[in-house]
C-alpha cells in the first residue's frame, strides 16, 4: 500500500502538516508549577452540580498557580446541540463566580483567545491534518463498512461470546487494497476513518491518575471511529489533539471516563503528544431513603442536580463553593474553620486531596454551611444579593420588597441578628429567606399560618386587650410589662418563678399571651424579637393584623 498516495486520495483538500500547528500553537509561557485546564463541554443545555463540581476543581488547579483555565465546546454531535446553550453554560458558571481566562465566550479577536477556534466545529481542518498524517504512517484506514454490516458482526460475535467491537478479524475494510479503496470512493460509496490500533490483547498499559494513583488497563485493540461520514472528528480524537494543541496539562473528568482510557493513551503515542494528566473524579452520590443505600445522583430523580435548581431557589453562589470545596478536598473544611476570614481561594487545593471514592451529596450539610456563610454577611451585602435574584426570579414582587430599602434592612438585621452577641443562623437561600420575611408585606404568607394553643374566645380577648393598651412609643421593657399586666387581668402568671411553682393555678403564663399576638401579627409561632418586628412592620399594618383575629 502506497500511504502517500492514500493520503491524498482521502485528503486532497489538506495543505498544513502537523508542524504547522505546533508552530502556530506553541507551548504556553506560564510560570513555574502553572497548569492548564478546561471545562469541554457539549452544547445541550443542560449544566448539573457534577460541571460545577469539576469545573471548581479546574477552576482551581489552574489558578493556585497563576495557570489557565479555559472553555471549549464540543459541538460535534449535531444532534445534541441546543441553540443558546453556551450562553447558559457561562452565564451559569458566572453565577456562581467561576470565570474563565479564554475561549468560547471570548470575541474571536481577542488576544486571550491566542489558542482557539475553541468550538470544535469550526477546527475541522486541524482534525483532518492529524488524520492525513496518521494515514501517511499506515496508522488510519478508510471504512466502508454499513450499519447492517456492522450489526450483523456484533451479532456474531454476540453469538460467539468473543468481545464485541471492530477489531482484529472483524475488521474486514482493515486490509483492503489501495484500488478497493478508490474504486468505493469512486462509486461514492460512504466511509468512516478508523485507527489501525497497534494494541495487543495480551499487554497493559499503566499510568498514574492524578486521583486514583496508579492504573493498569488493557491496551486499546478496537480500530476505532477517528472521522464520521461527514468527515467531524469523533470526541475521542478531537480531544487528544485540542487538548494537545491548546496545552492542556491536567484533565479532570468523570469516573465514567476511565474506560476510555486505553483509547486515548493509544491516540496521544501515535499521534506523537505528551499526555496531559487525568483526573477521574468519583461520582456524587446521596443516600437513597429507598434502600437505604448510596446512589448517583440522577439527572431524572434527583432535581438537585440540575444548576437552575440553585439559581431559581436562590442559594448564595459563595456558600455553594464552599460546600464543593468540602466535597472536593477532605482537608478544606478544617482549613476553612481555622481561617474563617481568609479569601478560600487561598486554600492551597490539591489534586492529590480529592475524593477517590463516591463524594456524598448532602443537603443538609449544605444547608449548614448556608446558615453560617450568610451570617458571616453585612446586611448590605445579603440585601444586594437578594435583590439581584428577585430582578431575574420575582421581578413582579421586586417593588414591594424592596421600594422601602431602609425596611428591608431593617428587616435582614434582625434576621441576622446585627448587633447581637451572636449572629443568627436562620437563613439558608434566598427563597428561604423571603418565606421567613413574607408577613412584613402585603399578602398572604408563603407558609400556612400556625394554628393558635389558646381557643378563639380566649385568644379574642388577649387582643382586645393588647390593643388597648399598646402605644408604638413604648420602649421594648414598657412593652412587655404591658403584656404582663395581660396575663394577670385574664388569669395567667406575669411571673415565671409563680408559674413553675404553681402551674394548677394559672391558665398560662406571659409567653402564651406574647405568642398570641406574635401569631396574630406574623402567622408564626416563633420568630425573631416580636417587639422589633412590630417596630419595622408599623403600627397600622400590625393594627389590620390583629383585628383580623378578634371576634
Amino acid at each position: 500500500m502506497d500511504n502517500q498516495k492514500l493520503a491524498d486520495l482521502l485528503f486532497p483538500e489538506v495543505v498544513n502538516t502537523p508542524e504547522y500547528y505546533e508552530e502556530k500553537f506553541p507551548y504556553r509561557k506560564l510560570p513555574n508549577k502553572a497548569e492548564v485546564t478546561r471545562m469541554a463541554p457539549s452544547p445541550t443545555g443542560f449544566i448539573h452540580l457534577g460541571n460545577l463540581y469539576s469545573a471548581l476543581a479546574d477552576e482551581r488547579i489552574a489558578h493556585r498557580n497563576g495557570g489557565v483555565f479555559y472553555l471549549r465546546i464540543e459541538d460535534t454531535d449535531e444532534k445534541r446541540k441546543v441553540d443558546g446553550a453556551v450562553e447558559t453554560i457561562i452565564n451559569v458558571l458566572r453565577y456562581f463566580d467561576i470565570e474563565f481566562d479564554e475561549g468560547a465566550g471570548f470575541d474571536d479577536t481577542d488576544p486571550r483567545n491566542a489558542y482557539g477556534p475553541y468550538f470544535q466545529r469550526q477546527r475541522v481542518e486541524i482534525y483532518h491534518t492529524y488524520a492525513k498524517s496518521l494515514v501517511e504512517r499506515g496508522l488510519a484506514y478508510p471504512c466502508f463498512c454499513t450499519e447492517e454490516e456492522l450489526d450483523k458482526v456484533r451479532a456474531k460475535q454476540e453469538e460467539d461470546k468473543v468481545l464485541t467491537g471492530y477489531y482484529g478479524e472483524y475488521a474486514t475494510c482493515r486490509n483492503l487494497s489501495y484500488e478497493e479503496i478508490e474504486a468505493n470512493i469512486k462509486a461514492g460509496k460512504p466511509y468512516v476513518l478508523r485507527l489501525r490500533s497497534q494494541g495487543s490483547p495480551d499487554k497493559e498499559i499503566t499510568f498514574v491518575d492524578a486521583i486514583k494513583g496508579e492504573i493498569k488497563l488493557p491496551e486499546n485493540i478496537h480500530d476505532i471511529v477517528l472521522l464520521k461520514k461527514d468527515g467531524i472528528p469523533t470526541y475521542h480524537f478531537a480531544h487528544a489533539i485540542d487538548d494537545h494543541l491548546m496545552r492542556t496539562t491536567t484533565v479532570v473528568r468523570g469516573g465514567e471516563w476511565l474506560a476510555s482510557a486505553p483509547i486515548h493513551y493509544e491516540l496521544f503515542h501515535l499521534l506523537g503528544f505528551k499526555m496531559p494528566a487525568y483526573a477521574h473524579t468519583a461520582h456524587l452520590m446521596k443516600f437513597d431513603e429507598e434502600t437505604g443505600g448510596k446512589r448517583k445522583l440522577s439527572k431524572r430523580k434527583d432535581p438537585e442536580l440540575s444548576l437552575d435548581y440553585y439559581r431559581k431557589d436562590g442559594y448564595h453562589p459563595y456558600t455553594m463553593k464552599v460546600y464543593l470545596l468540602t466535597l472536593l478536598n477532605s482537608n478544606f473544611e478544617e482549613w476553612h474553620e481555622k481561617f474563617p476570614d481568609k479569601d478560600i481561594n487561598e486554600f492551597p487545593f490539591s489534586v492529590e486531596k480529592m475524593n477517590q471514592s463516591g463524594a456524598l451529596f448532602d443537603k443538609d450539610k449544605l444547608h449548614n454551611i448556608c446558615k453560617n456563610e450568610l451570617s458571616k454577611l453585612s446586611e448590605e451585602e445579603l440585601y444586594d444579593f437578594l435583590y439581584d435574584w428577585a430582578k431575574e426570579n420575582e421581578p413582579e414582587n421586586v417593588e414591594k420588597w424592596f421600594g422601602n430599602k431602609e425596611k428591608m434592612l431593617q428587616i435582614l438585621r434582625l434576621y441576622m441578628g446585627v448587633g447581637a452577641k451572636r449572629r443568627r443562623k436562620d437563613l439558608m437561600y434566598a427563597k428561604q429567606i423571603f418565606e421567613l420575611i413574607s408577613y412584613f408585606f402585603d399578602g398572604e404568607s408563603a407558609e400556612e399560618m400556625d394554628e393558635f394553643k389558646l381557643d378563639e374566645d380566649m385568644v379574642s380577648k388577649i387582643l382586645k386587650s393588647y390593643l388597648a393598651k399598646y402605644d408604638h412609643n413604648d420602649d421594648n421593657s414598657v412593652w412587655f410589662n404591658k403584656l404582663k399586666e395581660i396575663a394577670d387581668e385574664h388569669g395567667f402568671a406575669s411571673d415565671m418563678k409563680a408559674y413553675k411553682a404553681n402551674p394548677e393555678n394559672f391558665k398560662g403564663n406571659v409567653s402564651d399571651i406574647a405568642e398570641a399576638v406574635r401569631i396574630a401579627v406574623t402567622g408564626r409561632a416563633n420568630t425573631p424579637d416580636l417587639w422589633t418586628i412590630v417596630h419595622i412592620m408599623g403600627e397600622e399594618q400590625m393594627t389590620e393584623r390583629i383585628k383580623k383575629h378578634i371576634k
